[in-house]
């Protein structure tokens, strides 16, 4: 588990869970996702006060870090597929990536664009450190500032948003050995 290999030197309880109560007792909250947005926020619903449990949460200061569609459910709305609300938590919609060029979805390592001290999250990262994507719809219409980190996928593309104590990230972190291990560590420590 890489949130567990990220853990190292810092005291934590790493629980995975479904269960509402367990989730209001969290410091904090990871959201991982893979698939569909209209299908993953369909399987969060389906946890009866599980969304609920993650919003009081996350609303009262707990830092939360959704990762790949987990961070596209913080946006207002997918358009995959469907239109699905999101949280709402950051402006702009998930739309398919506007490539004419390239293939989608969009698999495979890519580098990381940003601008260094710009978030927490990026600490001890530099520019051009490569993260594994695998993702067909990324978010658009963000307000500036919203997005910390792009990739280039024939244009910019939104590989990280954040906004007060929530962040995400597009690609796997999960996935992304040291880089990603660096950003689940960044989390672990941050303290918006």
């Amino acid at each position: 588990m890489a949130l567990a290999a990220a853990n190292a030197g810092i005291s934590a309880s790493i629980l995975i869970t479904s269960d509402p109560d367990e989730v209001y007792r969290a410091d904090r909250i990871v959201l991982p996702g893979q698939g569909a947005f209209a299908d993953c926020a369909a399987g969060l619903k389906s946890f009866d006060g599980l969304q609920q449990a993650i919003f009081a949460r996350v609303e009262a200061g707990a830092p939360f870090l959704g990762i790949c569609v987990g961070m596209q459910l913080m946006a207002e709305r997918g358009l995959e597929h469907e239109i699905t609300p999101g949280f709402g938590w950051i402006k702009g919609d998930i739309a398919r990536i506007p490539t004419q060029t390239l293939r989608l979805p969009q698999m495979g390592w890519n580098e990381l664009l940003f601008e260094p001290g710009s978030h927490p999250l990026l600490n001890d990262l530099a520019p051009g450190d490569h993260a594994y994507f695998v993702h067909s719809y990324a978010l658009t219409g963000a307000e500036p500032g919203t997005v910390i980190a792009t990739t280039d996928y024939d244009g910019p593309v939104a590989a990280m948003a954040a906004r007060g104590n929530r962040a995400g990230t597009q690609f796997h972190a999960e996935k992304s050995q040291a880089v990603g291990l660096q950003i689940l560590a960044n989390f672990l420590a941050w303290e918006p």
